[in-house]
């Protein structure tokens, strides 16, 4: 990963004691940033097979702790790049190539372990459009605009809440509508967000052109 500071995703839990003190560590042994990004397919690989194969209830738990780990590989990646000082010249292609990837495998196994396969394949387009979306602005010399509803942590906060929902409805009453309701809200969220980001585009588009 090797992203320059104005466009890098804003993540609260960088300035954690935790997520420090990882990153140190790993900066200190030969494991590249490149190697961390490429892990997070590992974790999301894993999540979804478990997902579609075992769905419910352990299978639901699994996938949750799945996408965590996905989610701190992501975390791990650029503080170890650049607070780590071993940034790379192919920072930028694994900063986003495996991020689309992770995000598609898991959100398809979502929508095969609803039963909808359609909306699952249909919400993996729509999270890379919203990537799409932010890359074209930047792009355009304007700086990468990271605002949701539906940004990748939104995206994964749904499908991880959604699982441990399915799990507990599961368990409660037989039936994991909590997954379908995840699918849905990740669908009309990240469609919602490719919206708002090529609004706020256009406006500064407006701006810098104005005479």
């Amino acid at each position: 990963m090797n992203d320059a500071n104005n466009n890098r995703r804003p993540i609260a839990a960088r300035s954690s004691m935790w997520a420090q003190k990882a990153a140190l560590f790993l900066a200190k042994t030969s494991i590249s940033p490149d190697q961390i990004s490429v892990a997070s397919i590992f974790f999301a690989a894993i999540g979804a097979a478990i997902l579609v194969k075992y769905p419910i209830p352990v299978g639901l738990l699994g996938c949750a702790i799945a996408i965590q780990a996905r989610l701190i590989c992501n975390l791990l990646d650029g503080m170890v790049a650049i607070e780590g000082g071993k940034q790379s010249p192919l920072g930028p292609l694994f900063n986003e190539i495996p991020d689309r990837i992770a995000d598609s495998v898991l959100i398809v196994a979502l929508g095969y372990a609803t039963g909808l396969p359609s909306l699952g394949w249909l919400g993996a387009l729509a999270a890379v459009l919203t990537a799409y979306v932010r890359v074209f602005g930047g792009a355009l010399g304007l700086p990468q605009d990271f605002r949701g509803p539906m940004a990748k942590p939104h995206r994964m906060a749904v499908m991880t809440g959604g699982c441990i929902l399915g799990a507990i409805e599961h368990a409660s009453t037989g039936t994991v509508y909590a997954l379908t309701a995840a699918c849905i809200v990740i669908v009309l969220g990240s469609l919602a967000t490719c919206a708002t980001r090529s609004r706020a585009i256009a406006i500064q588009l407006r701006q810098t052109n104005r005479p």
